[in-house]
């Protein structure tokens, strides 16, 4: 068994969970819900960015490259699915583990988010 958590994004779920109503026919109250939640999270309504397993599974590689990021995976996996255009949302996903980067640091992820989904904002 390995220690190594693997981080998916909402559109995976909404896909792992429309692939499971095709083949079943049905979801669970539970997986209903779970799926409902996946299509708004996934969807531009949440994010004002549609987002794709593959942008968030190449802007989290991206985000590892940061050192301090690679040392705290799960905040790396948060922003890569929250996607965050504004230093400002960066800075209150890094306060959740108190995790200090000066404002070049952080100018750096927005950046990096910007060009991963193509935000011109």
């Amino acid at each position: 068994m390995t220690n190594e958590s693997e981080y998916i994004d909402y559109a995976t779920v909404r896909n792992a969970l429309e692939d499971a109503r095709e083949r079943r026919g049905e979801l669970s109250y539970e997986q209903q819900m779970a799926l409902n939640h996946a299509m708004w999270a996934a969807s531009t309504m949440r994010a004002s960015v549609d987002t794709d397993p593959k942008v968030f599974s190449s802007l989290l590689e991206k985000l590892m490259a940061n050192e301090k990021l690679a040392a705290v995976p799960d905040i790396a996996a948060k922003i890569a699915e929250i996607i965050p255009v504004e230093n400002y949302s960066v800075k209150a996903i890094l306060a959740s583990k108190r995790i200090p980067m000066d404002d070049g640091e952080i100018d750096e992820i927005v950046t990096i988010v910007r060009q991963e989904v193509g935000y011109e904002g």
